[in-house]
């Protein structure tokens, strides 16, 4: 059975004018400018400039193993970034605002209405980019060491989601000396999926930590390639074009925390992308499947499902001349829904029983709740209220509060994703901007948010929704958020000093690079119309 794209598309999911691709089709064969390949090839090694630099710098204050185990001390030219950490962190930052600079740069040639490059040639841009931080220790978290030691602990034969590292391995194991002291004695808060995938990871590696984390590197590099796959395709489908989704789509945000942080957010990206345009294009049986699949590791992704049915229910209503709108619309939904969910979920209770971890990631859910998160709403005002209770001589009752306001949170989100389903439904919004939306509702409501999180949000907005003014805030908080969390992995406990330092000294050192940019930065093109015969820039990425 074939679920194809809504065909009565709404404000933000249809194109004004032509499509993308019969937009492509109407240029003509002219070259570009030589000034325009000028600035074009300016802004491609800049950015790349900005990526080695953030390698150069991880050497030095990327989250590498713990001291003991960290492979780069004692060798001659790669072990002398980490005798010099502060210098490393200050290299790191003016790559961190280099890349930046070249991807908003970049934009100006890939923004709707003034696209001047191929999907073939933006592709190449981003993996050129992306390529040092590939090679480079991770920065900016050290997630992938919990994802190692996770998996050790399954190898062994121990529950993961009762036994923490610690308990498993014993606290003078490698693995776990590299992971922060909070994760150290707690249970797996992943599925069994990804942890399938990482006791795989484990029997290839064995004791070798490098190796299992460029291994793991490669599994979020799988995703990311998923996500630039599936997101020309799903944007044309929503009517937005495929340059313009693609640019947003893999963002500095993707580059620092998926690519250089290797966070397992990847992985679930590129799955729930790639299963919401089999959906659409060939079978949304096997659309489910592949979203449970990538629910199985990552749970949050089951919300998919949701959107998935709310397009097939209303494309069978209107197939079977029948008002989605109506009562007829929430019925195919019950009906749909109930059939689109049940296989998904039937995926994810699969792998849980054949993997043999069983269903206990369910009570390990509430794992990442151990940290308080500022950013996160929820817990702000949680912690608000147990202060006012704590000033006002009432008695701590912060951790009350907390559940209070948290579980209030994800209330708000539920509803909220049940009128944004509706609204697929009624072929008002796209349903991968429902799925966005829907991300982000659960996301900005939940317990806890991390910057990389807001991923799931940015991805699938970039490759659905047209309007300019949505698409301008997406891209600021894309540029702002992504200059946010510092490169290192590691706390600063004893040596807060070094970033104000760190910072300081990028600052002084990042006016050269900045002026000599002037003057090579690509233009913004004119916007184009129907009857113009622009072509993209045709520059080759060397």
């Amino acid at each position: 059975m074939t679920a194809t794209a809504p065909t009565a598309p709404s404000e933000e999911s249809s194109p004004s004018g032509p499509s993308p691709a019969e937009s492509d089709v109407r240029r003509a064969e002219a070259p570009a400018t030589p000034d325009e390949r000028r600035r074009l090839r300016f802004c491609r090694r800049f950015g790349f400039t900005g990526s080695l630099l953030m390698a150069v710098g991880a050497l030095g204050c990327g989250a590498t193993p713990a001291s003991a185990y960290n492979p780069l001390l004692g060798v001659r030219v790669l072990g002398l970034p980490a005798r010099l950490p502060t210098v490393s962190l200050a290299i790191a930052y003016v790559g961190m605002g280099m890349m930046v600079l070249a991807w908003l740069w970049l934009g100006r040639l890939a923004w709707p209405g003034r696209v001047r490059l191929t999907v073939r040639q933006l592709t190449r841009i981003l993996v050129m980019w992306a390529a040092p931080l590939a090679v480079a220790p991770p920065l900016f978290s050290t997630d992938v060491y919990g994802y190692l030691s996770q998996s050790e602990v399954v190898s062994r034969g121990f529950d993961p989601y009762v036994f923490g590292a610690a308990q498993a391995l014993g606290l003078d194991d490698p693995l776990v000396a590299s992971i922060p002291t909070i994760w150290r004695t707690t249970p797996s808060p992943y599925g069994p999926g990804f942890l399938t995938f990482g006791r795989l990871v484990t029997a290839i590696a064995g004791d070798d930590i490098v190796l299992g984390v460029y291994l793991h590197r490669v599994l979020a590099l799988v995703g990311i390639g998923l996500v630039i796959w599936a997101a020309p395709h799903l944007a044309r489908r929503a009517g937005v074009e495929p340059i313009a989704a693609l640019w947003l789509a893999i963002s500095p945000l993707v580059l620092f925390h998926l690519v250089s942080g290797i966070h397992n957010d990847a992985i679930m990206l590129g799955v729930v992308f790639f299963g919401l345009e089999i959906g659409f294009r060939r079978s949304w049986i096997l659309g489910a499947v592949i979203i449970g699949l990538g629910a199985s590791g990552k749970i949050p992704a089951i919300l998919a499902l949701a959107f998935l049915a709310a397009h097939v229910a209303r494309e069978r209503c209107l197939a079977s001349g029948r008002d989605p709108q109506g009562k007829d619309g929430i019925l195919a939904l019950v009906r749909w829904g109930a059939l689109v969910s049940a296989t998904g979920l039937a995926v994810v209770a699969a792998v849980s029983v054949f993997s043999g971890l069983g269903f206990g990631w369910i009570a390990a859910l509430s794992v990442p709740n151990l940290l308080r998160s500022w950013l996160s709403v929820t817990t702000d005002l949680g912690v608000l209220g147990g202060q006012v209770g704590i000033a006002l001589q009432l008695g701590d009752h912060t951790d009350a509060v907390l559940a209070l306001t948290r579980s209030a949170g994800l209330g708000v989100a539920a509803l909220v994703c049940a009128l944004l389903v509706l609204a697929v439904l009624r072929g008002r919004l796209h349903p991968v901007a429902g799925v966005a939306y829907g991300f982000g509702a659960v996301f900005l409501a939940g317990p806890v948010l991390h910057p990389w999180y807001l991923l799931w949000l940015m991805v699938p907005l970039a490759a659905s929704v047209t309007a300019p003014r949505i698409r301008g805030v997406a891209v600021a908080v894309c540029a702002s958020v992504a200059l946010l969390v510092p490169p290192t992995g590691n706390d600063f406990t004893f040596r807060a000093y070094q970033l104000p330092m760190a910072i300081f000294a990028a600052l002084a050192v990042a006016v050269v690079p900045l002026l000599a940019s002037r003057g090579h930065t690509p233009r913004i093109p004119p916007r184009r119309t129907d009857e113009d015969t622009e072509q993209p820039v045709t520059e080759e990425v060397s």
